[in-house]
Protein backbone atom coordinates (compact mmCIF):
# COMPACT_ATOMS: atom_id res chain seq x y z
CA UNK A 1 0.00 0.00 0.00
CA UNK A 2 1.61 3.61 -0.96
CA UNK A 3 1.49 5.88 1.51
CA UNK A 4 0.17 9.38 0.82
CA UNK A 5 2.65 12.29 -0.03
CA UNK A 6 1.86 13.89 3.09
CA UNK A 7 2.60 10.71 5.51
CA UNK A 8 0.45 9.04 7.85
CA UNK A 9 -2.63 11.05 8.74
CA UNK A 10 -3.95 12.24 12.38
CA UNK A 11 -7.36 13.47 12.63
CA UNK A 12 -8.80 14.83 16.15
CA UNK A 13 -12.51 15.94 16.36
CA UNK A 14 -15.12 17.87 19.12
CA UNK A 15 -18.20 18.48 17.99
CA UNK A 16 -18.90 19.50 14.13
CA UNK A 17 -14.51 20.52 14.22
CA UNK A 18 -12.29 18.39 12.59
CA UNK A 19 -8.77 18.46 12.15
CA UNK A 20 -5.99 17.06 10.23
CA UNK A 21 -2.40 16.65 11.06
CA UNK A 22 0.35 15.14 9.02
CA UNK A 23 3.32 13.49 9.52
CA UNK A 24 5.33 15.81 7.12
CA UNK A 25 6.72 18.66 8.99
CA UNK A 26 3.39 17.90 11.69
CA UNK A 27 1.88 20.58 10.56
CA UNK A 28 -1.97 21.45 10.10
CA UNK A 29 -3.40 20.06 6.73
CA UNK A 30 -7.02 20.49 7.47
CA UNK A 31 -9.39 22.13 9.46
CA UNK A 32 -13.38 21.95 8.47
CA UNK A 33 -16.76 22.80 10.85
CA UNK A 34 -19.62 21.30 9.52
CA UNK A 35 -17.36 19.97 6.88
CA UNK A 36 -16.90 23.47 5.57
CA UNK A 37 -13.18 24.06 5.12
CA UNK A 38 -11.69 26.77 7.92
CA UNK A 39 -8.06 26.58 6.98
CA UNK A 40 -7.30 26.38 3.11
CA UNK A 41 -5.08 22.94 3.49
CA UNK A 42 -4.04 20.93 0.95
CA UNK A 43 -4.88 16.67 -0.10
CA UNK A 44 -3.30 14.13 1.91
CA UNK A 45 -1.65 13.09 -1.61
CA UNK A 46 -0.20 16.53 -2.24
CA UNK A 47 2.68 18.02 -1.23
CA UNK A 48 2.07 21.00 1.12
CA UNK A 49 3.15 23.88 -1.25
CA UNK A 50 3.62 27.61 -0.32
CA UNK A 51 3.61 26.92 3.39
CA UNK A 52 0.25 25.79 3.83
CA UNK A 53 0.04 24.63 7.75
CA UNK A 54 3.20 24.11 7.94
CA UNK A 55 5.71 24.57 11.14
CA UNK A 56 9.01 26.47 10.71
CA UNK A 57 11.27 25.87 13.43
CA UNK A 58 14.21 26.83 14.21
CA UNK A 59 13.58 29.99 12.26
CA UNK A 60 10.12 31.74 10.70
CA UNK A 61 10.72 33.60 7.35
CA UNK A 62 14.19 33.93 5.98
CA UNK A 63 18.08 34.22 6.81
CA UNK A 64 20.10 36.01 4.22
CA UNK A 65 22.32 34.61 2.29
CA UNK A 66 21.94 31.41 4.26
CA UNK A 67 24.76 32.71 6.67
CA UNK A 68 24.45 33.95 10.40
CA UNK A 69 27.38 34.12 13.11
CA UNK A 70 26.61 32.73 16.58
CA UNK A 71 29.03 31.98 19.54
CA UNK A 72 32.18 33.27 16.72
CA UNK A 73 31.15 30.36 14.61
CA UNK A 74 29.99 31.81 10.83
CA UNK A 75 27.35 29.26 9.39
CA UNK A 76 26.34 28.39 6.24
CA UNK A 77 22.89 27.26 5.53
CA UNK A 78 21.20 25.49 2.46
CA UNK A 79 19.79 28.11 0.22
CA UNK A 80 16.55 26.85 0.26
CA UNK A 81 15.07 29.70 -1.68
CA UNK A 82 17.46 29.98 -4.79
CA UNK A 83 15.73 32.49 -6.50
CA UNK A 84 16.58 34.65 -3.15
CA UNK A 85 19.93 33.50 -2.31
CA UNK A 86 18.12 32.71 1.80
CA UNK A 87 17.71 30.16 3.68
CA UNK A 88 13.59 29.98 4.32
CA UNK A 89 11.40 28.67 7.27
CA UNK A 90 13.72 26.62 9.37
CA UNK A 91 14.53 23.05 9.19
CA UNK A 92 11.78 21.41 9.93
CA UNK A 93 9.04 21.61 7.75
CA UNK A 94 9.95 18.79 5.13
CA UNK A 95 10.75 16.33 8.18
CA UNK A 96 8.92 13.02 9.64
CA UNK A 97 7.24 13.55 12.98
CA UNK A 98 5.57 10.98 15.50
CA UNK A 99 2.67 11.10 17.02
CA UNK A 100 3.00 10.91 20.79
CA UNK A 101 -0.25 10.59 22.25
CA UNK A 102 -3.71 11.18 21.04
CA UNK A 103 -7.20 11.24 22.46
CA UNK A 104 -10.43 12.39 20.41
CA UNK A 105 -10.08 16.26 20.66
CA UNK A 106 -6.17 16.01 21.11
CA UNK A 107 -2.66 15.38 19.34
CA UNK A 108 0.75 15.30 20.26
CA UNK A 109 3.52 15.30 17.40
CA UNK A 110 7.17 14.94 18.34
CA UNK A 111 10.49 15.10 16.42
CA UNK A 112 14.21 15.93 16.65
CA UNK A 113 15.87 18.75 15.07
CA UNK A 114 19.71 17.08 14.81
CA UNK A 115 22.83 18.89 13.74
CA UNK A 116 23.33 19.41 10.15
CA UNK A 117 25.19 21.35 7.76
CA UNK A 118 24.54 25.19 9.08
CA UNK A 119 22.72 23.96 12.63
CA UNK A 120 24.76 22.56 15.50
CA UNK A 121 21.75 22.57 17.74
CA UNK A 122 20.05 19.59 18.88
CA UNK A 123 16.45 20.33 20.02
CA UNK A 124 13.53 17.75 21.15
CA UNK A 125 10.00 19.23 19.44
CA UNK A 126 6.65 18.87 20.28
CA UNK A 127 3.27 20.39 19.04
CA UNK A 128 0.31 19.79 20.83
CA UNK A 129 -2.77 20.26 18.62
CA UNK A 130 -6.28 20.97 21.15
CA UNK A 131 -10.24 21.12 19.98
CA UNK A 132 -12.60 22.89 22.07
CA UNK A 133 -15.63 25.20 22.15
CA UNK A 134 -13.32 27.74 21.12
CA UNK A 135 -11.87 26.44 18.27
CA UNK A 136 -8.40 25.01 17.29
CA UNK A 137 -5.49 25.88 19.97
CA UNK A 138 -1.56 24.83 19.16
CA UNK A 139 1.01 24.85 21.77
CA UNK A 140 4.48 24.17 20.54
CA UNK A 141 7.90 23.50 22.75
CA UNK A 142 11.40 23.49 21.88
CA UNK A 143 13.69 22.30 24.61
CA UNK A 144 17.52 22.03 23.65
CA UNK A 145 18.88 19.00 24.23
CA UNK A 146 22.41 19.81 23.35
CA UNK A 147 25.39 20.92 24.92
CA UNK A 148 25.66 24.17 24.28
CA UNK A 149 22.89 27.91 23.64
CA UNK A 150 21.36 27.26 20.32
CA UNK A 151 19.08 30.47 18.57
CA UNK A 152 15.65 29.97 18.36
CA UNK A 153 12.82 31.35 16.49
CA UNK A 154 9.07 30.10 15.62
CA UNK A 155 6.69 30.52 13.17
CA UNK A 156 3.30 28.73 11.70
CA UNK A 157 1.71 29.18 8.54
CA UNK A 158 -1.59 28.53 7.98
CA UNK A 159 -4.13 29.63 5.39
CA UNK A 160 -7.76 30.54 6.41
CA UNK A 161 -10.06 29.85 3.45
CA UNK A 162 -11.95 32.47 1.54
CA UNK A 163 -13.61 29.76 -0.52
CA UNK A 164 -15.20 31.51 -3.83
CA UNK A 165 -14.92 35.40 -2.30
CA UNK A 166 -13.24 37.67 -4.19
CA UNK A 167 -10.00 38.80 -2.48
CA UNK A 168 -10.84 42.32 -2.79
CA UNK A 169 -13.92 41.53 -0.80
CA UNK A 170 -12.24 39.96 2.06
CA UNK A 171 -12.32 42.20 5.46
CA UNK A 172 -9.37 42.39 7.32
CA UNK A 173 -8.40 43.36 11.06
CA UNK A 174 -4.98 43.76 11.97
CA UNK A 175 -4.40 45.48 15.16
CA UNK A 176 -0.47 46.52 15.11
CA UNK A 177 0.77 50.03 15.18
CA UNK A 178 4.03 49.09 12.96
CA UNK A 179 5.38 47.28 10.13
CA UNK A 180 8.84 45.96 8.82
CA UNK A 181 9.82 47.27 5.31
CA UNK A 182 11.64 45.01 2.59
CA UNK A 183 14.00 44.49 -0.02
CA UNK A 184 13.55 42.83 -3.67
CA UNK A 185 14.91 39.89 -1.27
CA UNK A 186 11.91 40.13 1.11
CA UNK A 187 14.04 41.18 3.56
CA UNK A 188 14.22 43.51 6.71
CA UNK A 189 15.11 46.95 6.18
CA UNK A 190 13.30 48.71 8.90
CA UNK A 191 10.73 48.79 11.11
CA UNK A 192 8.25 51.92 10.71
CA UNK A 193 4.65 52.92 11.68
CA UNK A 194 2.37 51.05 9.93
CA UNK A 195 1.79 53.12 6.39
CA UNK A 196 -1.87 54.14 5.25
CA UNK A 197 -2.22 51.62 2.76
CA UNK A 198 -1.66 48.88 4.95
CA UNK A 199 -2.84 50.30 8.17
CA UNK A 200 -5.97 47.39 9.13
CA UNK A 201 -6.32 48.45 12.55
CA UNK A 202 -10.06 49.39 11.87
CA UNK A 203 -11.49 46.41 9.97
CA UNK A 204 -12.18 47.01 5.87
CA UNK A 205 -12.08 45.31 2.79
CA UNK A 206 -8.63 44.35 1.09
CA UNK A 207 -10.01 45.88 -2.21
CA UNK A 208 -6.74 46.70 -4.49
CA UNK A 209 -4.26 46.05 -1.87
CA UNK A 210 -1.74 42.89 -1.78
CA UNK A 211 0.04 42.31 1.87
CA UNK A 212 3.37 39.98 2.63
CA UNK A 213 3.75 41.94 5.35
CA UNK A 214 5.18 42.03 9.10
CA UNK A 215 3.20 43.49 11.89
CA UNK A 216 4.38 44.29 15.15
CA UNK A 217 3.36 46.24 17.89
CA UNK A 218 0.16 44.34 18.13
CA UNK A 219 -2.55 45.56 20.46
CA UNK A 220 -3.40 42.63 23.04
CA UNK A 221 -6.47 41.52 25.37
CA UNK A 222 -5.84 42.94 28.61
CA UNK A 223 -6.88 39.60 30.12
CA UNK A 224 -5.88 36.77 27.93
CA UNK A 225 -2.52 38.47 26.75
CA UNK A 226 -3.38 37.36 23.41
CA UNK A 227 -3.37 39.67 19.52
CA UNK A 228 -6.23 38.63 17.46
CA UNK A 229 -6.03 39.05 13.18
CA UNK A 230 -10.10 38.71 11.96
CA UNK A 231 -10.51 37.76 8.74
CA UNK A 232 -14.94 38.46 7.77
CA UNK A 233 -16.85 39.06 5.00
CA UNK A 234 -16.50 35.28 3.74
CA UNK A 235 -19.30 34.41 1.45
CA UNK A 236 -20.88 31.03 2.78
CA UNK A 237 -18.54 30.47 5.67
CA UNK A 238 -17.49 31.35 8.82
CA UNK A 239 -15.66 34.32 9.99
CA UNK A 240 -12.42 33.49 11.39
CA UNK A 241 -10.02 34.81 14.17
CA UNK A 242 -6.65 34.14 14.00
CA UNK A 243 -4.99 35.04 17.92
CA UNK A 244 -1.03 34.18 19.22
CA UNK A 245 -0.49 34.26 22.99
CA UNK A 246 2.89 36.73 24.89
CA UNK A 247 5.37 34.42 22.77
CA UNK A 248 4.29 36.41 19.33
CA UNK A 249 5.26 39.74 18.76
CA UNK A 250 5.39 39.66 14.94
CA UNK A 251 2.04 38.06 12.61
CA UNK A 252 2.81 38.24 8.70
CA UNK A 253 -0.10 38.31 6.57
CA UNK A 254 0.24 36.93 2.65
CA UNK A 255 -2.49 37.50 0.64
CA UNK A 256 -1.06 35.96 -2.70
CA UNK A 257 -2.49 32.62 -2.46
CA UNK A 258 -6.21 34.27 -2.26
CA UNK A 259 -5.99 35.71 -5.55
CA UNK A 260 -8.79 35.15 -8.14
CA UNK A 261 -7.02 33.60 -10.65
CA UNK A 262 -4.01 31.08 -10.96
CA UNK A 263 -4.11 30.01 -7.56
CA UNK A 264 -2.82 25.65 -7.43
CA UNK A 265 -5.02 24.63 -4.40
CA UNK A 266 -7.45 25.99 -2.42
CA UNK A 267 -7.71 30.14 -1.61
CA UNK A 268 -6.85 31.35 1.33
CA UNK A 269 -5.16 33.92 3.09
CA UNK A 270 -2.20 33.44 5.43
CA UNK A 271 -1.51 34.70 9.00
CA UNK A 272 1.51 33.61 10.45
CA UNK A 273 2.40 33.67 14.09
CA UNK A 274 5.84 34.43 14.54
CA UNK A 275 7.69 34.96 17.46
CA UNK A 276 10.70 37.06 15.55
CA UNK A 277 10.78 38.08 12.00
CA UNK A 278 12.63 37.75 9.15
CA UNK A 279 16.51 37.43 9.36
CA UNK A 280 16.52 37.23 13.17
CA UNK A 281 19.54 35.13 13.17
CA UNK A 282 21.86 38.11 12.09
CA UNK A 283 19.48 40.88 13.19
CA UNK A 284 18.79 39.45 16.76
CA UNK A 285 15.12 40.77 16.87
CA UNK A 286 13.25 38.79 18.84
CA UNK A 287 15.38 35.97 18.64
CA UNK A 288 15.58 33.25 21.62
CA UNK A 289 18.73 31.70 23.22
CA UNK A 290 17.85 28.45 24.56
CA UNK A 291 20.05 27.26 27.19
CA UNK A 292 20.83 23.63 27.35
CA UNK A 293 17.59 21.85 28.77
CA UNK A 294 16.11 25.01 28.52
CA UNK A 295 12.60 25.43 26.55
CA UNK A 296 10.44 28.21 24.55
CA UNK A 297 6.93 27.12 24.71
CA UNK A 298 4.30 29.09 22.55
CA UNK A 299 0.19 29.14 21.83
CA UNK A 300 -1.64 30.32 19.05
CA UNK A 301 -4.92 29.23 17.76
CA UNK A 302 -7.85 29.34 14.95
CA UNK A 303 -11.07 30.31 16.30
CA UNK A 304 -14.79 30.51 13.79
CA UNK A 305 -16.86 33.60 14.91
CA UNK A 306 -20.06 32.03 13.48
CA UNK A 307 -20.83 28.28 11.67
Amino acid sequence: MTSPLSGEQWTIRHGSHEVTVVQVGGGLRTYTVDGVDLVAGYRADEVARFGRGQLLMPWPNRIRDGRYTWGGTEYQLPLSEPAHLNASHGLVRWMPWQAAWRDENALSVTTTLFPQPGWDGLLELEVVYALGEAGLAVTSTATNAGPGPVPFGYGAHPYVAIGDTPLAEVVLRVPAGMEILVDDRLLPTETTPVRPEVDFRHPRALGSTRLDTAYTMVDRDAASGRWEVAISGLRDRPDVTIWGDEAFEWVQVFTAQGADTGVKGSRGVAVEPMSCPADAFNSGAGLVTLAPGQSWTGTWGIRPESV
